[in-house]
């Protein structure tokens, strides 16, 4: 069995709860959304009306006025955009709207081998001989908000630059037209927490009310931008962002959208390859099915073949590109498989496990840069502790992903880590819980023994022990298929985290299907549940604590209430 695991029961404002329960509010999932945040049942509408208004997002009309009179100038645009899911469903959002606009716009997405993240004088150069012609006007999608010298760059060649992007700027500004970022200093917008995607569906908001005020959609019908809510929630989910009450909105329209079989044709056939059914699409299926399709192109190879497959409106087209998103990423999960094993083979063989290092630097000379965040991501999952994953890059030096845990800030961590070693670190990037790096291949080892000394003096700790947070006991009159299905309704992710339950059970039964799930019959009181542990190859034992999730089950036209185990650890009680 597990060794127990440290639980932690989410705290629930009573009165809240109750408030919510006052406005209409099933009961449970009215303390479900009390102890995540929600005051008022307001915050939970899904409703257009209660989007936050594009005006309060600093330049957006700005840029909105400068992208309509490029419009009428005839001027060609460029989208830049980024080699992740955030940045290709941003990139699709911004040609389908911008065209139904009357823009001639077309787009280029750097290679994440030859010219690295964002807008740099590399890809200006590039932007220039772009088989669309020379371009009069970049627009940044996902990125941007740092590139201060692909900017200069691009005015040095008479090109003018609108910035959209949602990471955090440093300290100086690039010189564009306008800058639409949420987290840029002095930006009133509530919601900083818009994925990239998101803020180019606000611009198009904007450029389309402005379009509105020049009389634009008198001869013509004025372009449906929630066409492209499918886009958008994709984007959303997929770069983990935090699901505030407005991207909780963003992505409950999208997924509603979906389920009624209105998405893109990229979209409708990314789920028949990941054997998913959209109308009964969720949060998950974006953020852990038709993502890392989108995302594997990046890592892998040219993120063109994911923006292709969103921005085609040809089924057969799509479902071409769809199964080759499908085969790359394949590819991906087998490259990952390898890695994370022979990361942990290294890790065994130094014994830094034992030796209680406060975080792990893992390389291999042939691994592929394009996958060492996975399993950095993999690696922080195992170990419970920051871990940075490093591989060779073409020009010599080392290419660094990292993935954290909450206890350390990982971008804090490597600033300290520069400014105690100039030098040390060629360039940084990243938040709190990823980060990327380039090191010189001499400096792995004083890299290492720094980290770990910046994390120690950073939090004061060594170790650090995983907590998981559960909803406590669900009550037995809520323990049915009703309860998940509702459950099942709601949008959860990042920030928002979805519904776990800690309840004692006996197990009644168990058996392993498909070689290495666990599939449970558990009881408590009398009630007895289905229950499922992925991945899951040893028995339990007869009386176990069980932290799980409840989801509805299909099985040939019938829907049952199913356990979902997290983890699970004897009771003592045999």
């Amino acid at each position: 069995m597990v060794e127990p695991v440290v639980t932690r029961v989410r705290t629930v404002p009573e009165t809240v709860a109750q408030h919510l329960t006052s406005q209409g509010m099933n009961p449970l999932l009215a303390r479900l959304m009390a102890a995540r945040g929600v005051t008022d049942i307001s915050q939970t509408s899904t409703q257009w009306q209660h989007l936050i208004n594009p005006a309060s997002l600093t330049q957006v009309d700005l840029a909105a006025r400068e992208l309509a009179d490029a419009i009428e100038q005839q001027k060609r645009l460029l989208i830049v955009a980024d080699y992740d899911c955030d940045g290709a469903t941003a990139c699709a959002v911004a040609i389908r709207g911008l065209r139904a606009m009357g823009a001639q716009v077309d787009y280029f997405v750097p290679n994440r081998f030859e010219t690295g993240y964002g807008l740099s004088p590399d890809v200006v150069q590039l932007a220039l001989n772009h088989r669309a012609g020379r371009p009069d006007l970049l627009i940044t999608v996902d990125n941007g908000i740092a590139s201060v010298e692909g900017v200069e760059a691009a005015h040095a060649h008479g090109l003018e630059v609108i910035v959209t992007d949602h990471h955090l700027p440093g300290d100086t500004l690039p010189q564009a037209l306008a800058i639409v970022n949420p987290n840029q200093p002095n930006c009133g917008f509530e919601s900083k927490n818009l994925a990239g995607v998101g803020v180019i569906f606000y611009v198009l908001m904007a450029l389309r009310r402005e379009m509105r005020d020049r009389g634009h959609w008198k001869t013509r019908p004025e372009p449906r931008l929630d066409a492209l809510i499918d886009l958008v929630a994709l984007g959303t989910v997929a770069d983990v962002v935090r699901l505030d009450a407005n991207n909780r909105l963003l992505v409950a329209r999208g997924l509603e959208r979906i389920r009624q079989g209105q998405m893109q044709e990229g979209i409708r056939a990314l789920f028949a390859v990941s054997g998913r059914d959209p109308a009964n699409a969720n949060s998950f299926d974006l953020g852990f099915t038709v993502g890392p399709r989108i995302n594997a192109a990046g890592r892998l190879d040219d993120m063109g073949i994911g923006i292709e497959c969103l921005i085609t409106d040809d089924p057969t087209e799509a479902l071409r590109l769809a199964r080759e998103l499908d085969d790359i990423n394949r590819a991906r999960r087998e490259i990952e498989t390898t890695m994370k094993a022979q990361a942990i083979e290294a890790l065994e063989d130094m014994d830094v496990i034992e030796q209680g290092a406060p975080a792990l630097c893992v390389f291999h000379p042939d691994w592929h840069q394009g996958v060492v965040g996975l399993v950095a991501s993999r690696l922080k999952e195992t170990y419970y502790r920051p871990v940075i994953a490093f591989a060779p890059a073409d020009d010599g030096d080392l290419r660094g992903s990292g993935r954290s845990i909450p206890d350390v800030h990982l971008r804090d961590v490597l600033d300290l880590v520069s400014k105690r070693h100039p030098g040390l670190i060629l360039k940084f990037g990243g938040h709190a819980m990823a980060a990327g790096l380039t090191l010189d291949p001499d400096g792995l080892d004083l890299f290492e023994e720094a980290l770990s000394d910046a994390i120690v003096d950073m939090t004061g700790q060594t170790t650090f022990e995983p907590v998981i947070e559960t909803d406590g006991s669900l009550p037995s009159a809520w323990a049915n298929v009703q309860s998940a299905t509702m459950l099942a309704n709601q949008v959860w992710g990042a920030g928002f985290l979805p519904p776990v339950f800690q309840d004692r059970f006996r197990v009644v039964s168990q058996r392993l299907v498909g070689e290495k799930h666990m599939k449970l019959v558990l009881q408590r009181d009398q009630q007895r549940f289905d229950g499922i542990w992925f991945n899951r190859e040893l028995p339990l034992d007869a009386d176990v604590e069980v932290v799980y999730r409840i989801a509805p089950n299909i099985w040939q036209s019938r829907i049952s209430l199913q356990l979902i185990v997290e983890t699970a650890w004897s009771s003592g009680l045999e």
